[in-house]
């Protein structure tokens, strides 16, 4: 008889560029019996194994944090958030709230979502928050904690971001002369690197640079 896998996924973020992408790849890889998605409205799609929680981050019940393994897609952009306490609610508060209740309901993998040039010492507040998160994540210890930083992400968005898009399409022209750790780097491949570590028994914090993520 084939074995029945019983365990939880837990996707915050599941209707942006990445987190799109994962949720789908995580309710049809057959790794886990379910699939929950932290959300504020419906998703437009469905499946047997995917379960949506209409959730409030400013209001977090940590009862339905409970998983295996947390997914965290979540991301703004200062345009979008409107302010620096705004993204930073978005891009470390609520990834590090979930991340806290996650792992006092016993998640033993905590998957994130960065950026390149993370670093608490950055001069720019985009990728000193994102530095500050990889390192209040890092002191929870989790058994697992697998960070992506990926360059530009690459891939059809639901909303125009027209900085974005022009700087996709100087990518593209000039990427022969890009060295490969700042090539933009698909949404697609994020999401299935994201898949496949989660399943190769890894312990302890690893990071996957930009470079290294164009490989799956």
């Amino acid at each position: 008889m084939t074995p029945i896998n019983t365990k939880t996924a837990l996707v915050l973020g599941a209707t942006g560029l990445i987190g799109d992408r994962l949720t789908h790849r995580l309710v049809d890889s057959m790794v886990y019996e379910k699939v929950k998605v932290l959300v504020r409205k419906s998703l437009p799609w469905q499946h047997p194994r995917l379960q949506e929680i209409l959730f409030d981050y400013e209001h977090p019940n940590g009862l339905l944090t409970q998983a295996d393994d947390i997914f965290c897609c979540l991301g703004t952009t200062m345009k979008k958030a409107g302010s620096k306490e705004a993204f930073r609610k978005v891009d470390y508060q609520y990834p590090l709230t979930i991340a806290r209740m996650g792992l006092e309901n016993g998640a033993r993998q905590f998957a994130i979502v960065t950026a390149m040039g993370a670093d608490t010492n950055s001069m720019f507040f985009y990728n000193r928050v994102k530095g500050e998160v990889e390192r209040d994540l890092t002191a929870l210890n989790y058994p697992t904690l697998l960070i992506f930083r990926p360059s530009l992400l690459l891939g059809d968005r639901s909303e125009s971001r027209l900085g974005e898009r022009l700087a996709e399409g100087a990518m593209r022209l000039f990427n022969p002369l890009i060295p490969a750790k700042y090539k933009g780097v698909n949404a697609d491949k994020v999401a299935n690197a994201m898949l496949a570590t989660t399943q190769q028994g890894l312990t302890g914090k690893h990071v996957f640079e930009s470079d290294a993520l164009q490989a799956y």
